[in-house]
């Protein structure tokens, strides 16, 4: 309920005009690369305005010249003249409608490619506060919206406010008393489309940022559709789901009401504008003062200026949609991460394994200290154990040497190098780790091994596999190492899922091995084989294992003991039991 609040207050913070208009430009920046199409639609578009203003004037020089005066002739010659003009307009209209959405699902595609690069740049911590609905949105629902400002939306506003333009000019020309009498309502016009876009905008960020609200709410309950189910909480989530969607529909119709209170008085106003002209023009036909080709002429271009003060009333609308849509994109192409790589950084050679956290402290957004004052040394090829209570700090000592987070005080080096000083890339490739959390990809078994390395020979696949136990369960399945493991590895037990991830990070062949809580979901069998495999894959490699049985610990030539964010221990199993009072207490409760 916290979260729903949160997110209702968010979506009231409508940003400012200026920001609005910052927004937009940003958006029309992702043109540039397909410049020359968008010229070529505008340029089409100016011309198509042209030829619609000649038509009224063919129109009417039929009435005058060939209908009044029984010319069959020129008629012919006007009709064959009115089509020609059609048929290039025609073409011209199909040429733009093309170009430009060629151009606004190339913008949709680099936005969606520059989101989900962000994404993977971002660092752990900007995903641990955002939520997968509100990002899946927005990477989806949000660009289409922007697609659609940068494509048909500017264009037709474009195209519509020219067409205004220029057939203001030719009323005026033609005959000024007449043409002002038609202009009479045009503030009126002007002031409904404007209120009607400044009251649909602030709705239009109200009903996105709710839709992101259903969809993180969804994708929540699919993911854990079987907690759901095992708690027997159906209906509890039925009905939350139920309250959400209904705070979008009252929204939604709000939205609704506005579109269908403004939108058809625009249609009325121009009406009215229509019916002074043919009162007014008639008078002026039966005194002689206007033809009624003329009369005619100029209520087709009433009908031609009513149009784009009708689209207007669909524009604004979207405009408005996209505004919003475009700021919550650019708050996720914004956002700044935790961890960054320094510009003078330079590629990590390879290494030994010499791993030094030197007065490490950790604490997650200005929250307490989650680590303080670490000082711990691995030395190469050495196996360390790392113990404690739960919330005692053994996963973010995981978390830290990869650069999932930076320290807020002290340093890590490897082999003398600080961390923050080389690429992300060449420290992450000379480190693997296998999660708590096993992540299987939604692909095959021989794909989800293979992801560190995608280019790894079948051999290779299927030796990591074999190091990591996994090849004789991989060999029962239907399709072997083609077997499509489901969403999340759904169709894995969680000691399979455990040794395919296992032997993903095997494959990897890294000089510094994390294991968090590598073997915490497999039984004692299958735990005894991986630790056989582990104790000769860790040759030669540096590595951090987050200890939960006695013979992870056994195996360690360094355990550390961790109490609230402090090493209180270091050393063998033999020597803790004598010197370490909480090294007892955790043996005698959780590892014997």
């Amino acid at each position: 309920m916290t979260q729903t609040l949160s997110n209702q207050q968010q979506a009231q913070a409508v940003p400012p005009e200026p920001r609005q208009r910052h927004v937009l430009v940003r958006c029309f920046v992702f043109l540039k690369p397909y410049w020359r199409l968008t010229v070529g639609a505008y340029l089409a578009a100016v011309v198509v305005n042209a030829l619609s203003v000649v038509i009224p004037q063919i129109i009417g020089w039929i009435v005058d010249e060939g209908i009044t005066n029984q010319q069959t002739q020129l008629i012919g010659w006007g009709v064959l003249a009115l089509l020609g003009v059609t048929v290039v307009r025609g073409i011209l209209d199909f040429l733009l409608g093309r170009w430009s959405e060629v151009v606004s699902q190339s913008v949709a595609y680099d936005l969606r490619n520059t989101i989900h690069r962000k994404l993977n740049s971002l660092s752990f911590a900007y995903h641990d506060r955002a939520e997968a609905g509100q990002l899946l949105s927005r990477t989806m629902q949000d660009v289409e919206r922007v697609r659609f400002l940068t494509g048909r939306a500017v264009l037709r506003l474009f195209q519509s406010f020219t067409l205004l333009l220029i057939t203001l000019v030719v009323l005026l020309w033609m005959n000024p008393g007449l043409a002002l009498l038609a202009l009479s309502t045009m503030p009126l016009l002007s002031y409904v489309a404007y209120r009607f876009g400044r009251i649909y905008r602030p709705l239009s960020r109200d009903i996105q940022n709710q839709l992101a609200v259903l969809t993180t709410f969804l994708e929540q309950n699919l993911r854990g559709a079987r907690i759901v189910k095992a708690f027997a909480q159906e209906d509890a989530q039925i009905q939350q789901f139920e309250g959400e969607n209904s705070i979008w529909f009252r929204l939604s119709e709000r939205a609704i009401r506005v579109q269908s209170t403004h939108v058809p008085l625009i249609d009325f106003i121009a009406s009215v504008s229509t019916v002074l002209i043919i009162w007014y023009g008639g008078r002026l036909v039966i005194d002689g003062n206007l033809t009624i080709g003329e009369l005619v002429a100029f209520t087709t271009y009433l009908g031609q200026l009513v149009q784009p003060l009708r689209r207007f009333g669909v524009i604004i609308p979207a405009i408005a949609m996209a505004a919003a849509s475009g700021d919550r994109i650019f708050e996720i192409l914004d956002a700044e991460s935790d961890v960054k790589e320094a510009p003078d950084a330079t590629p990590l050679p390879p290494v030994k394994g010499l791993v030094r956290f030197e007065n490490v402290s950790f604490r997650y957004w200005g929250r307490r200290d989650i680590l303080s004052g670490i000082q711990l040394e691995a030395q190469p090829g050495q196996v360390v154990a790392l113990l404690g209570m739960t919330g005692s700090g053994k996963s973010t000592i995981i978390n830290l040497i990869p650069r999932f987070y930076d320290p807020t005080q002290g340093h890590i080096t490897i082999d003398g190098h600080d961390i923050r000083g080389v690429t992300l890339n060449s420290l992450r490739d000379q480190i693997a780790i296998v999660m708590q959390e096993t992540t299987l990809f939604a692909s095959t078994i021989r794909e989800n091994i293979a992801f560190a390395v995608p280019d790894a020979s079948e051999e290779e696949v299927i030796a990591a596999a074999r190091s990591a136990q996994a090849h004789d369960f991989i060999m029962q399945m239907p399709q072997g190492y083609d077997t499509e493991v489901g969403e999340r590895g759904v169709t894995l037990s969680g000691g399979q899922k455990q040794r395919v991830a296992i032997a993903r990070a095997l494959l990897k062949n890294p000089r510094i091995l994390l294991l968090d809580d590598a073997t915490s979901s497999v039984d004692t069998e299958t735990e005894r084989l991986i630790q056989v495999a582990l104790e000769r894959l860790m040759e030669g490699r540096t590595s951090f294992i987050i200890a939960q049985r006695l013979s992870t610990v056994r195996m360690a030539d360094l355990v550390v003991v961790l109490d609230k964010g402090r090493v209180v221990a270091q050393g063998t199993h033999e020597e803790l039991l004598q010197v370490s009072g909480l090294y007892a207490e955790i043996y005698q409760r959780n590892l014997r």
